[in-house]
């Protein structure tokens, strides 16, 4: 609580005191209209404008930051505070309790505690623990890991990239309030939920940041009424709720029902997870997260609360399903389609240096993995991987609706390779009541603090069919990009099409035809340079990635979870849908009130001076 209780009290202080901020100068409005699509009109009138920048000899537009004229005082702050019923915070670092001080932008705070400094050791690797902090990042990379675990109560901590202040919204009008005060001030606005995030999109430097994570509402329905075809069984999802959790509650229904989630426990639904397309053990049988999507309860950029479904506002529907995080609009719920629960088989499979240290014989392991993919998706499986160097750890194959017996027969022509190329492996394999009780069994939470560099592509079927040792060549780049790079990856076996052929979702069309979704990952050392970090971002992208790219002709990758900076972003993670995702983007969200990397529309908008002030280059 050392967060919550200094942030308040630093707020309240500072706050009385007159120094949160200058008094907000008059400004010029940008007068932007839109039609709502069946809502009210999307009235931007009252948006502060961007303020004059330059930097490198060009010039930019910018948001509004502390230390600027345009910045809101204290009163406005002292104003939003009593809006939001006290809900306001001034961001503290949760790494900040094993430091003597938190050297603020507001001001300096006392932070250390042992007991505080103890439970962040021992939790910050904790997925749970983190995701429950005000604006914590899962992955820290984007946070500029200025504040860290340490043993050294002396070492400076100071906010780095984390954002200035965080409002717990505890209701859809606190939401409503810091969109708007965002808006009406200038300031740079981030929607933050469970701060499960790879690419630095749920945290920003000098920025207000909505964390929606108490939105925990769960409603079921035995009969979905409309609008449109649908009629089976359903169930509304608040922001917050996360992928064990809805589970869990759907286990405990009679008769016991699944939604599709992802494989990560800790992963919230009805946020970013779906506006990227959300993929999970499901995928293959049931298509996207977004392809199950019925209806959102919604506030856009302007501050309206709408509804968003197939008879109203369907441009926006389409778009939020899929079509970018933090894009269109800020989620407060979700409804969708229910299945019921069924007996499921799993099994488990580990080629590592403990079995052998014949690199050849590794890699012919790895290969025949690889190889079989197709088949393995094209008979209804999903698999989770890892590879690592002498390492692949397939946790789990899943096979929903079969049992063990019927898995393994789908599995033999494999291990019956590995056995006649005499590759040593570990292999078991389980039958469940549920698949619910599959997922609580062998899939494995994930671990948080980390710092790293994320990227990924998409393999579809005929790269598979007719480029696996292109694939297996450029996985050996991934592994050893460089001489003083280490690399390492997470594979996904799914095919949204071989369940849902067409989508009804504003997902990459490339998706229909897919076989396996590749991460890559490069950790970055504690205390890396700018210069260092830019290094590893390229040989992130100019080896690793294009490595993947070159041995492939999917043209795919998936916005969650791969290398925005990449080349042609908008084509790979979007294809033939990102025209009208664009154009929509320009109609609810015209002046960028929201913002998260590499979405439609940013193609102007850069974090510029060593990834700080957000702007628009004019």
């Amino acid at each position: 609580m050392i967060d919550m209780m200094h942030g308040q009290l630093l707020l309240l202080g500072l706050a009385a005191a007159g120094v949160l901020g200058s008094s907000l100068a008059t400004l010029p409005r940008q007068d932007v209209t839109a039609s709502g699509g069946g809502s009210p009109p999307l009235n931007f009138s009252d948006a502060a404008p961007l303020q004059p920048t330059t930097w490198n000899g060009k010039k930019y537009g910018c948001k509004c930051y502390l230390g600027q004229a345009c910045w809101p005082s204290a009163n406005d702050w002292k104003k939003l505070n009593a809006t939001v019923g006290g809900n306001l915070l001034v961001d503290i670092p949760p790494g900040a309790p094993c430091h003597n001080t938190f050297q603020g932008p507001l001001g300096t705070v006392n932070t250390y505690s042992a007991a505080g400094c103890a439970d962040v050791q021992a939790n910050f690797a904790n997925e749970t623990w983190t995701v429950e902090k005000p604006a914590a990042e899962l992955w820290t990379y984007w946070t500029n890991e200025t504040c860290r675990p340490t043993v050294d109560p002396s070492a400076p901590c100071t906010l780095g990239y984390y954002p200035v202040y965080v409002i717990l919204a505890k209701t859809k009008e606190h939401i409503k309030a810091g969109i708007d005060f965002a808006r009406q001030k200038g300031v740079r606005m981030i929607v933050r939920n469970t701060g499960h995030d790879f690419i630095g999109r749920s945290t920003g430097w000098g920025s207000l940041v909505i964390n929606t994570h108490s939105f925990q509402d769960v409603t079921w329905t035995k009969t979905y009424t409309g609008p449109g075809s649908y009629t089976g069984t359903a169930v509304k999802i608040g922001a917050g709720v996360q992928g064990r959790s809805i589970l869990t509650q759907g286990h405990a229904r009679n008769p016991p029902v699944v939604v599709v989630t992802g494989e990560c426990p800790t992963v919230g639904i009805a946020g970013g997870f779906i506006q990227g397309g959300g993929h999970g053990p499901w995928t293959t049988l049931k298509g996207f997260s977004a392809d199950n999507v019925l209806s959102f309860e919604v506030i856009t950029a302007s501050g309206q609360f709408t509804i968003a479904n197939e008879a109203q506002n369907p441009d926006l529907f389409w778009a939020l399903k899929g079509g970018g995080p933090a894009s269109f609009a800020v989620i407060l719920s979700v409804t969708m389609k229910t299945f019921p629960d069924v007996k499921s088989a799993g099994a488990i499979l580990y080629i590592n240096s403990t079995l052998t240290n014949d690199t050849n014989l590794w890699w012919s392991g790895m290969t025949s993995f690889h190889k079989y993919s197709n088949h393995f998706v094209d008979n209804g499986l999903y698999a989770y991987f890892e590879v690592l160097p002498q390492t692949l750890r397939v946790r789990p194959w899943v096979a929903i609706g079969k049992t063990a017996a019927q898995l393994k027969t789908i599995l033999q022509p494999f291990l019956s390779e590995l056995d006649t190329e005499k590759v040593p492996y570990e292999f078991a394999i389980k039958d469940f009541n549920t698949f619910y009780d599959l997922y609580i069994d062998m899939f494995e939470d994930e671990a948080a603090g980390g710092s790293a560099l994320t990227g990924g592509w998409m393999f579809n079927h005929d790269d598979v069919a007719n480029r696996n040792d292109q694939i297996i060549n450029a996985m050996k780049t991934v592994l050893a990009p460089a001489p003083d790079v280490f690399g390492f990856m997470i594979g996904h076996l799914f095919n949204p099409g071989y369940g849902v052929p067409v989508a009804n979702s504003a997902t990459n069309p490339g998706w229909r035809n897919a076989t396996d979704f590749l991460i890559t990952t490069i950790i970055v050392e504690d205390g890396a340079s700018l210069a260092r970090k830019a290094y590893l971002q390229n040989t992130l992208t100019y080896k690793m990635d294009d490595a993947l790219r070159n041995a492939s002709r999917s043209g795919t990758t998936y916005v969650n979870e791969a290398d925005p900076f990449q080349p042609n972003w908008q084509s790979h993670f979007w294809g033939s849908a990102y025209p009208q995702l664009k154009k929509t983007r320009s109609k609810w969200d015209p002046l960028g009130i929201f913002y998260a990397v590499s979405t439609p529309g940013t193609e102007d908008w850069q974090v510029i001076q060593d990834g700080t002030k957000l702007c628009k280059a004019l």
